[in-house]
């Protein structure tokens, strides 16, 4: 019965591209239970349309991501900025890869911090620091958190690499 029910949200995204804005609006108002604003376009429709069938197949956002958005969303309303910016939550087992003048590194979450050559560290700042040589925010340095001057990093930080693989060692 889930595969049927995946099959026929997988059938229905496909032929939104193909339903005119008439037909996008119609589904619009079937799905949130309102009238789209006659502002939108016709690619915004097809996208909030395709999120809000898959929100509805797979489920939505968890409670508390959407108590974040709700809080960007307040701010937003209150000051006309959002200034706020919340970290992923960092799962144990995840792996953060970082290349750094042409090495790369690999550091392991931990239940209680992070693991980088077979040692246990309280914080990403302190592995930065052993890497660089210098002081570094260990989050800005794997790419957790967005540098207001992201465009002048030498080396750009990604953002966590997946989840536990069986038997991965940290690279040197």
């Amino acid at each position: 019965m889930a595969a049927r029910h995946k099959d026929a949200t997988r059938e229905a995204l496909s032929r939104l591209p193909k339903l005119d804005i008439h037909e996008l609006r119609e589904e619009w108002c079937f799905l949130y239970k309102a009238d789209a604003s006659p502002h939108l376009s016709r690619e915004l429709l097809i996208r909030a349309v395709a999120y809000r069938m898959q929100e509805v197949a797979l489920g939505g956002l968890r409670p508390e991501p959407q108590r974040q958005l709700r809080q960007i969303a307040q701010e937003l309303k209150q000051t006309g900025e959002a200034g706020k910016r919340f970290r992923p939550q960092l799962r144990s087992g995840t792996r953060l890869l970082r290349e750094w003048q042409g090495r790369t590194y690999e550091v392991v979450v931990l239940d209680d911090g992070f693991s980088w050559r077979g040692m246990q560290y309280r914080s990403l700042s302190a592995i930065a620091r052993k890497i660089t040589g210098t002081a570094w925010s260990g989050p800005l340095f794997f790419g957790l958190k967005q540098n207001r001057s992201a465009s002048h990093r030498s080396s750009p930080a990604p953002l966590p690499a997946s989840e536990p693989k069986e038997g991965s060692d940290a690279a040197e």
